[in-house]
């Protein structure tokens, strides 16, 4: 038999590991022996979410392929291995432990971080943001110390400047150029950017050159700027771009730029035929390539030239980017910075909210060229579609960046050639999903698993579903808009059929309408919200318990390490100085974090699941209630002082505010609702960015409806005028309940209002006109929601059976010992959550735990077994025992022990369990995650024995099936 050649990549990073899966794509695996030498211990690892290391994360949520990768496709993999030398001449790599030799060679060796040569830039002045290994290095640094300073100003310094602040570092960024992002960004948005990072409480300098760092004062470092002016630092980080690393094709003859990068040609070769270059460290016609995306391109040509296709180019890239830092929207796409000559251009300027848009024109004004975007990236995919197809503008190019409430339109897959790119990570084209749809992918997840689209960044997701969806309907198939697996209905769909046939539980919506198992996360707070708002019945019924969400169960928002805030309801955002004393004596006692909220409460973090019960005691002795910000309800009535303070006020706002508030209390919606209050039209409440908005007039009231703020901010529409206050209270209840019955699954009525057919004028008519003949049945339905308002918080205290819920452990009065605060201005914050340290092997023999009476059906709760928190989920069955499975309550995501406090559920079949922070899925039979092969939890054995659960170690052998005895 023939022996296969050697063909080698040299560089692990995520464009040679990349290479390598083209390579297995054209079945060049089986051609050559494929080697692949990287300089790091850790496997090809996802640079671009480097921060998320930062987080918690561990380096093998960061890997980039399964497990047994490069044993399943026979590449050898050797890591910690260096590659020191190229002999061209006998065609040999020499690494540090070895020699081989190889008949093709791809050079992958990415670029290093670009350090200036300041003097005193060594040790924790001197670090960098670019491995793990560096990142570990920063985080030891950062151990009991202040501030940080990242010095560079560009998309990865900014990167590296949320890495320290995630460590609870205060930050400062120093950027030698006028402005940030200039890469990118023009100057104008480059402001923009900067005034949003300095809301964040990062400090920005710019036109600053660092000259000298030397020792501190009070801080570790003092860095001396050209400008005679300092800052005292505890660490730097240096983030001043990149340089190839060619030192290899360097010392081996290859031909480098003269700025560095190893010179290749339209198909990746270098000046040795057998040599390729792909990456940061490949110089094509004088430009490196700072992106991933460009090197992906550059390895799908090499392994197609290799696997026969002699067409295969490499003809530049496109360097458009869209991503998010510290929560900002920044997009840049082609021409951003208007290079071309008699370019024009078109600007938007929102400075209450610090975003800025430019559109950028050819001089004959019939192509789009370019544009810059910061603070709202909904309209990116629309306008990199104009200029990547060329497509003629409008009439009115303005209208792509201007305001369009919530998020901007797509611009309609029709319009869009074959050869458009839908994901540029994969290079998918509007032509490869029509074919791959055509070939049978008729449901997003079996498309992305086909073409890639929407695998990479995520950043094409609308697109890709919109293209998706277009290519169905084209071939006369249905698009499925189940709620899911469980239900073929929209939610709109469900609330008639709970509405008109009297449905009031769950399991009688699925006997009657659902198809078959137990529901799951996105169905059962749906339903539970529909029989919320048809019948007003508790949430704490036991009926509803299984349906709910971990917020709506413990009624506290859950926070990221299991504790829940507790926010009492301060109607109208008026309390007297005796209630204001009450939350901060309660508040004190048990070491609540507080906070004033944008709505006009007071927040109490912190509280631990155990402690619930007694706090609310405390305040609803005091004559507070529950505020339901744990809920999609009615939150908060913002208001102003109005007529009875103001020298400007025109009516009562307080009043009016205490008014609606104390009626639409506890409104069970489909997502949150919030209403502000302003006592004349100076607007001070900011009625007009509210789902329901009231201002006063002289004559009345104002009514402004589907409005709201947040990252995607919509105004208000003006909906009536000078309305008195019967017929005010009339319109807001027809709105909301027609909302109610119509609105989608987690749609804000902003949302809605953009969706529905004939716009605001349609809804006038229904609403004001009674189109629809349903007003009076509206009215009576809000009326039944008023007249059966209970406090939760208090039914749920005036019930020993729902009090034993809020239990950490069933079987034990401790707290959960993995909860744990720091100090931070005078109050305290959650320390970061920690891996499990260790893994103690289960018992043997079946061993008790809790009584059967402890177990919730079709929920968890969670036991000790030797300080090992076990998450125990109960399925009754008709003969009174059921079925319980066990898994370990700790979140490998989060790291904090949630689990048992997840919703019950089954997907395809099996029993899950989603995690009530970040929504992963984890099967109860064997603890594997669905979203995430390389993370799983410990399954054991569990069984309920004469009345009482027992676990033991499940068999080595594999999950054993869990077990139900009868007593």
């Amino acid at each position: 038999m023939t022996q296969k050649k050697n063909l080698i990549i040299v560089g692990n990073g995520m464009v040679g590991h990349y290479c390598a899966e083209q390579l297995v794509m054209h079945g060049l695996h089986e051609q050559y022996d494929v080697h692949i030498f990287g300089e790091e211990r850790h496997q090809a690892y996802d640079r671009v979410h480097l921060t998320e290391y930062m987080t918690g994360q561990d380096a093998l949520a960061l890997r980039l392929h399964q497990e047994d990768f490069h044993d399943a496709h026979g590449i050898a993999l050797h890591l910690n291995d260096r590659v020191t030398h190229i002999n061209r001449d006998e065609k040999i790599i020499v690494t540090e432990s070895m020699q081989l030799p190889y008949s093709t060679l791809i050079l992958a060796t990415g670029a290093l971080p670009f350090v200036p040569p300041v003097p005193g830039n060594t040790g924790t002045a001197g670090l960098v943001y670019r491995t793990l290994e560096d990142l570990d290095l920063i985080r030891d640094s950062a151990s009991n110390v202040q501030h940080g300073t990242v010095i560079g100003g560009g998309l990865l310094g900014l990167e590296a400047a949320n890495a320290l602040k995630v460590l609870g570092l205060n930050v400062s960024v120093i950027q030698l150029a006028s402005h940030l992002m200039p890469a990118q960004l023009d100057e104008e948005g480059g402001r923009a950017l900067k005034h949003r990072i300095e809301a964040l409480g990062i400090d920005v300098r710019v036109q600053h050159q660092t000259q000298e760092i030397v020792a501190g004062t009070t801080h570790r470092h003092k860095l001396i700027f050209a400008d005679n002016t300092s800052l005292e630092t505890d660490l730097v980080v240096f983030s001043a771009g990149i340089k190839p690393q060619d030192n290899l094709a360097r010392t081996c003859g290859l031909a480098i730029g003269q700025r560095g990068g190893i010179v290749i040609d339209n198909h990746c070769r270098t000046s040795d035929p057998d040599i390729f270059a792909i990456g940061e460290c490949a110089l094509w016609e004088g430009k490196i390539f700072g992106l991933v995306a460009p090197g992906y391109t550059m390895a799908r040509v090499v392994s197609a030239l290799l696997a026969g296709d002699t067409e295969a180019a490499f003809t530049g890239a496109d360097m458009s980017t869209k991503l998010k830092l510290q929560g900002v929207d920044v997009g840049s796409v082609g021409d951003a910075h208007g290079l071309e000559p008699g370019s024009t251009s078109y600007r938007f300027i929102g400075e209450a909210d610090g975003s800025y848009r430019r559109l950028v024109l050819s001089a004959d004004g019939k192509r789009i060229t370019g544009a810059v975007l910061v603070g709202d990236n909904s309209y990116y995919d629309t306008i990199f579609q104009y200029v990547q197809n060329r497509i003629a503008p409008p009439a009115d190019p303005a209208t792509l960046i201007l305001p369009r409430g919530e998020g901007a339109a797509l611009l309609g897959a029709d319009a869009l050639p074959e050869t458009a790119t839908i994901c540029s990570c994969h290079n998918v084209t509007k032509g490869a999903i029509s074919a791959a749809v055509g070939q049978g992918c008729t449901d997003l997840s079996a498309l992305k698993n086909e073409t890639k689209a929407g695998t990479g960044c995520g950043g094409c997701a609308a697109l890709l579903k919109n293209v998706f969806e277009t290519e169905l309907s084209a071939r006369g198939i249905t698009v499925d808009r189940s709620l899911c697996e469980h239900f073929s209905y929209t939610r709109q769909e469900l609330y008639s059929l709970v509405r008109v046939h009297g449905i009031r539980s769950f399991e009688e919506l699925m006997a009657q309408y659902g198809n078959g198992g137990l529901g799951c996360d996105i169905c059962k707070p749906v339903v539970g919200s529909v029989l919320a708002s048809a019948w007003n019945k508790p949430i704490t019924d036991p009926l509803y318990i299984p349906l709910q969400d971990t917020n709506d169960t413990f009624m506290g928002n859950m926070q990221k390490n299991g504790t829940y805030s507790v926010v009492p309801r301060i109607a109208g955002g008026e309390i007297t100085p005796d209630k204001l004393i009450i939350l901060g004596q309660v508040a004190k006692k048990y070491n609540l974090y507080t906070k004033i909220t944008g709505g006009q409460r007071v927040d109490l973090f912190g509280a631990q699941l155990h402690q619930l019960p007694a706090i609310w005691a405390e305040l609803l002795d005091a004559g507070f209630e529950t505020g339901h910000a744990y809920g999609k309800s009615t939150r908060t009535v913002k208001s102003c002082v109005g007529s009875t303070w103001c020298r400007y006020g025109v009516q009562d706002s307080v009043g009016k505010a205490l008014d609606l508030e104390n009626r639409y209390k506890g409104l069970r919606s489909p997502h949150k609702l919030k209403f502000a209050v302003s006592g004349c039209t100076r607007e001070c409440a900011e009625a007009q960015s509210k789902d329901v908005g009231i201002i006063a007039t002289e004559n009345g009231w104002n009514l402004f409806v589907c409005g709201n703020g947040g990252m995607r901010p919509r105004h208000a529409e003006l909906f009536a005028t000078d309305l008195d206050s019967e017929t005010l209270v009339k319109y807001i209840d027809r709105f909301l309940m027609f909302y109610i019955r119509t609105a989608d699954k987690l749609q804000r009525t902003s949302v809605w209002r953009e969706g529905l057919e004939g716009g605001l004028e349609y809804l006038k008519d229904v609403i004001i006109h009674d189109s629809l003949g349903i007003c009076e049945e509206l009215e009576q339905q809000m009326q039944h929601v008023v007249d059966t308002y209970h406090c939760e918080w208090k039914d749920a205290l005036t019930d020993q059976e729902k009090l034993k819920r809020f239990r950490t452990f069933v079987n034990d009065s401790r707290p959960d010992p993995n909860i744990r605060t720091v100090p931070e201005r005078d109050q305290v914050k959650p320390a970061d959550n920690q891996p499990e340290q260790s893994f103690t092997a289960g018992p043997a023999e079946w061993t008790d735990l809790c009584a059967r009476e402890d177990l919730v059906a079709r929920s968890g709760v969670v036991a000790l077994y030797n300080d090992i928190q076990v998450a125990l989920f109960y399925l009754p069955d008709a003969y009174g025992e059921g079925q319980v499975f066990a898994v370990d309550n700790h979140d490998p995501f989060s790291h904090a022990n949630v689990l048992g406090r997840g919703l019950m559920g089954d997907l395809n079949g099996e029993p899950v369990v989603a995690s009530p922070l970040y929504k992963q899925h984890f099967r109860l039979t064997d603890g594997a995650c669905l979203e995430d092969v390389t993370k799983s939890i410990r399954a054991w054995d569990a069984r309920i024995h004469h009345g009482r659960v027992e676990i033991r170690a499940l068999s080595m052998a594999g999950a054993v099936p869990t077990e139900t005895l009868m007593a």
